[in-house]
This record gives C-alpha cells, structure tokens and sequence, in this order.
C-alpha cells in the first residue's frame, strides 16, 4: 500500500526546517519557485511511500519515456489519466490495435 504527504511551505517557514522544528504546525502553503527561465512557479511539495515494486515500476518508466525526473513521470501520468477519465465519462471505450491490426477492446476502468 502506498502513502501519500503533502508538504507545502507555511508562510514564513524556513523550507529546510523540519517538522519537529515546526513545532509540527501542520502543511504549509504557498511555495514558489523561480523556473529556469526566471519566471515564478507555485508548487506543493508531495512525498509517496512506495512499496519497492511501485518504485521499481516508477524507475522503469523514467528511464523507457527519458523523463528528467520521477516527477515528469507522475505529471506525464496525471495528464493521461485525466484525459481518460474524461473520454470515458463521454462514453469512449478504449481498444488496443495489436500490430496484426486486430483491435481488442480494453477495459481500462472497471
């Protein structure tokens, strides 16, 4: 099973500082970042708990897209997500065209 934290920056908080130092004062929101091309950007900051096969798998399609980082992987991954979830809310179903030209219904959503 796989954990999930958030952690955003609280104003004033010094984003090296640890949560025994917070004074475990909870998230913190409100983290920006300046993008190599200077512009600004607000992030969250998200920690997972992957089981070592989640983290192997997260490795395997880093290195197979030539992602920069496992965040790129999780982005890349939320984008197809999202728009499969939509097409199938419009009532798309999925198929699978096998290199002989078959096409194979394939049930992404269960």
């Amino acid at each position: 099973m796989s954990g999930f934290k958030e952690e955003t920056p609280e104003p004033g908080a010094d984003a090296g500082e640890s949560e025994e130092r917070r004074g475990r004062r909870g998230h913190r929101h409100g983290r920006r970042h300046k993008r190599h091309g200077g512009e600004d950007r607000d992030t969250t900051r998200v920690q997972l708990e992957l089981p070592p096969q989640a983290m192997e798998r997260l490795q395997q399609l880093k290195e197979k897209t030539e992602a920069a980082s496992y965040a790129e992987v999780i982005r890349n991954a939320l984008r197809l997500y999202e728009a499969l979830i939509q097409e199938a809310e419009r009532g798309a179903e999925f198929q699978v065209k096998q290199p002989d030209g078959t096409a194979t219904p394939y049930r992404i959503f269960l």
